[in-house]
């Protein structure tokens, strides 16, 4: 087994890049999604978040709130660390668990946004950064995401920075372009991978 720490900011391209490692025959263990799953209604990890941050940040269907959730602790790095600190150990467990199921001939792709923030790199066999400039990731997530111009900022802020990401990279992956750009450099790391395994 090969187990790659797939990351990279966000507009980066990350989700897309994830999707073609799955067609490629990866095993895909995705943080976001999980991450989802984790604070589903009746989940302890829901009630964990509620007891933090309060019922303000529910639907009315008891659901979680994600833009009112971003809202709080996107401007404010100690609301942002007390969030993972509920979610991050909640999202490891899961991950192990898929992970736990894969075979000795997969590559298990963890997809995970954080990673260079959260010190991650030395649990992976190799890390795998896409890499995009931050003028393109901005021009992104406003028109295609539908962020305003300072969300995105702010979104971009959170996170590690272009270079503490590129630190981390045993391979990198460059998205700045198009999607035809883009497929036929995923397919040579795919072949790097495999080579490894």
């Amino acid at each position: 087994m090969l187990r790659i720490g797939l990351t990279g900011g966000i507009g980066a391209g990350k989700s897309e890049v994830s999707r073609q490692f799955a067609a490629l025959g990866a095993v895909v263990v995705d943080s976001d999604l999980i991450a989802r799953e984790v604070v589903a209604p009746g989940t302890d990890g829901l009630a964990a978040v509620v007891a933090e941050f309060g019922s303000g940040i529910l639907r009315e269907d008891g659901s979680l709130d994600r833009p009112a959730l971003g809202a709080v602790v996107f401007a404010d790095p100690a609301r942002l660390a007390a969030l993972n600190a509920i979610v991050h150990p909640l999202v490891r467990a899961r991950s192990a668990e898929l992970e736990d199921a894969a075979g000795p001939e997969d590559i298990v792709v963890h997809d995970v946004p954080l990673l260079a923030e959260n010190g991650l790199a030395p649990l992976y066999d190799l890390v795998v950064v896409i890499d995009a400039d931050d003028e393109v990731r901005l021009d992104r997530l406003v028109r295609l995401r539908g962020m305003t111009e300072a969300e995105a900022k702010a979104r971009m802020a959170a996170q590690a920075s272009r270079q503490q990401r590129l630190a981390v990279a045993d391979l990198v992956i460059d998205n700045s372009g198009t999607l035809a750009d883009l497929t036929p450099r995923v397919r040579g790391v795919w072949e790097q991978l495999r080579a490894r395994l």
